[in-house]
């Protein structure tokens, strides 16, 4: 499978209690990506929110690291069918950076360096349920887990935590992201297998 990291492939594992349908423990981290690695520099990196009447919002990394931080304690699930249980992030709350953003749309597009993007409805977002993540289990995030920053969402498969991400458009459809596209859910609940259409 040319362009595609190792870890695509479907294993076969005993169910564990209090996973999702399908999925199976894992210790390992695994490295899933469609496309190379990009290799940003925290000078370099920014992130920003643009709205719908094309106001938008940006932050340095700086400027995102003298915001508050919350250490988040989650499990999370891939769609490739493993799940980590009790991980540990830093980063900025989605509702710390959408305080200040006035918006009458319902969804969202992240968009990251390398040109990935995935779709999220907005409440998916808010309401403590998404960060911009830069630290994973007390060391900066690896570049081939999505550091510097990755979106977390870990409620959704970890498609949706989008890594090397720089941004968030909003819209008012629920318009496919890259794995959206070819074939991916547009929702992505683990506990309900929304693996695909």
């Amino acid at each position: 499978m040319a362009g595609f990291s190792r870890g695509f492939g479907a294993r076969r594992r005993e169910p564990v209690p209090d996973l999702p349908p399908g999925q199976y423990l894992t210790e390992d981290f695994p490295v899933l990506s469609a496309g190379p690695t990009p290799r940003i520099a925290r000078e370099d990196w920014s992130f920003r929110i643009l709205t719908e009447r094309g106001i938008s919002a940006t932050w340095t990394w700086d400027q995102l690291m003298a915001l508050p931080i919350e250490e988040v304690h989650t499990d999370i699930h891939c769609v490739t069918r493993w799940s980590k249980l009790g991980t540990t992030w830093r980063g900025v709350s989605l509702d710390t950076l959408f305080a200040d953003v006035e918006t009458d749309d319902d969804y969202a597009m992240a968009h990251s360096y390398g040109g990935y993007t995935t779709n999220i409805p907005l409440e998916d977002l808010l309401d403590g349920k998404a960060w911009v993540a830069f630290e994973f289990e007390g060391e900066p995030l690896e570049p081939e887990h999505g550091g510097p920053a990755r979106l977390l969402v870990p409620h959704l498969y970890f498609w949706k935590s989008a890594k090397w991400v720089n941004g968030i458009t909003l819209q008012d459809r629920d318009d496919p992201g890259f794995w959206e596209q070819n074939g991916y859910n547009l929702h992505g609940d683990p506990w309900k297998e929304e693996r695909y259409w």
